[in-house]
């Protein structure tokens, strides 16, 4: 999907050139931790809006600088309330002091709303207004993602993926060839799950590092960018240090896919 080494991608049809580790300050990590970000060369930061700690930092940033960052954010649903979503996309714009965002997605997609093409066809003309650059969903219903992928629908997917989660690599991964929407991992600790013993696991069995999940959501080539949503700077520092190892060797591979089966059980409504 596009040029691609294990740190770097090229975001699908989008064509803007990414850091595989993209920055989420859900958990308000604090400035310093968006600053680190800046240096250490991550450039795609996912915005909710109510995080003013990364809208902070980003809106003080030069044109230059600006001109090197994906700016990914959107809005959920108000009952398919179109005007909803372009006031979302104006208030966006002012907290990153921006004229354009790299993508906006409509949020939380669960299954076929009656009012989803139409929500797509005003994300659509965002777009063409050139506010911003790329559209697309935030979505769970796996097999609506790859219906959506199939037809050229969106640019952008972003979706839950990991070791527990794996449906995506049968419902989507085999859709994205022909449009090759740029697509945006998130939960790679499946909510810190795969980094708990399972029940049945064995008490001196390993257990995976939240590093370790992130370079198996990396290892898939289909993931151009996995979200990672520290607390802190510490963390952040320990996510990044670990996905500089590269891909997972087929070993680890193996357990990781065999820990997620095993988180996966204990909560089979997850899936």
């Amino acid at each position: 999907m596009g040029d691609q080494d294990f740190l770097h991608t090229t975001l699908g049809k989008l064509g803007r050139s990414a850091y595989r580790l993209g920055l989420s300050a859900s958990y308000r990590p604090g400035a310093p931790t968006v600053h680190r970000a800046l240096e250490a060369g991550v450039n795609l930061f996912f915005c909710y809006g109510f995080d003013g700690q990364m809208t902070g930092v980003l809106r003080g940033l030069s044109s230059s600088q600006r001109q090197q960052l994906v700016y990914v954010t959107g809005a959920y649903h108000l009952f398919g309330w179109h005007p909803h979503l372009r006031r979302s996309l104006e208030k966006r714009l002012r907290q990153l002091g921006t004229d354009y965002l790299d993508c906006f997605l409509f949020l939380g997609v669960m299954r076929k709303q009656e009012f989803l093409e139409g929500v797509l066809e005003e994300l659509r003309r965002f777009r063409e207004e050139g506010k911003v650059l790329a559209m697309g969903v935030s979505i769970h219903d796996r097999k609506l993602a790859g219906a959506l992928a199939a037809r050229g629908a969106v640019d952008v997917l972003m979706m839950r993926y990991n070791a527990a989660h794996r449906g995506a690599e049968q419902d989507i991964f085999p859709h994205l060839a022909e449009h090759n929407p740029a697509i945006i991992g998130y939960t790679a600790t499946r909510w810190t799950y795969l980094l708990r013993r399972p029940r049945g696991w064995p008490k001196d069995g390993r257990v995976p590092t939240a590093g370790e999940c992130y370079r198996f959501v990396l290892s898939n080539p289909h993931v151009h960018v996995c979200l990672t949503a520290p607390n802190n700077e510490k963390q952040f520092a320990e996510d990044l240090a670990a996905v500089r190892g590269g891909p997972l060797s087929d070993e680890d591979m193996r357990f990781m896919r065999d820990f997620g089966d095993a988180v996966h059980a204990q909560k089979k409504w997850f899936m």
